[in-house]
């Protein structure tokens, strides 16, 4: 900004629109006729480009485009299911609809079977319950790699499947009303004697 700039020239951007390649010190010097401040935009380039501008309101901008840049970035949480190998089916239901939901917003799955006791003895159970869930959602998410078992859980990861919608659902279209006939005037309803 203004003096700590050290390029010998610079390319200015001026608030009228105009852009002129000149030294450091006369782009300076026109910039504090206007009253503003001489900020150094694109350090990188050749010329590097200063922009005259009032610099306090210029970080007020920028804060501001950080925020509403911060504001619309969606963080991916991976979201976690515990099962059990011999989990009812309605309650595999029930949870494979809360991954449906999971899915459309976004996140990750991580499928959990928790195996107790003597549980582990039948690991493929717990790795059946998985592969049909994987299967159940593949059109909702994609599936990473094969049911691991790791100590005595077994568990999967489900990505959500990219699409056009960020994350949001489609809601179907309504279907259109069909028109009403056009109802008849009362005059022509009189019957004629």
């Amino acid at each position: 900004m203004n003096e700590s700039i050290r390029a010998r020239e610079v390319r200015a951007v001026f608030p009228d629109g105009t852009t002129e390649i000149m030294p450091t010190t006369a782009a300076l010097r026109k910039a504090q006729e206007m009253g503003l401040d001489l900020v150094l935009i694109a350090p990188t380039a050749v010329p590097p480009v200063a922009k005259a501008v009032d610099f306090g309101h210029y970080q007020y901008e920028q804060k501001k485009k950080q925020h509403d840049a911060k504001k619309k970035q969606h963080v991916v949480q991976v979201k976690e299911l515990k099962f059990r190998p011999n989990t009812d089916d309605h309650d595999y239901e029930f949870k494979m609809k809360h991954a449906i939901r999971f899915l459309a917003e976004g996140n990750r799955v991580k499928a959990v079977v928790q195996f107790r006791g003597r549980e582990i003895a039948h690991a493929d159970l717990g790795k059946k319950l998985l592969m049909r869930f994987a299967t159940d959602l593949a059109q909702h998410g994609s599936v990473e790699g094969q049911p691991r078992l790791e100590g005595r859980n077994a568990h999967i990861l489900i990505s959500p499947v990219k699409s056009g919608s960020a994350g949001k659902p489609e809601k179907p279209e309504k279907p259109e009303k069909p028109e009403k006939p056009p109802q008849a005037s009362p005059q022509q309803n009189i019957p004629q004697a």
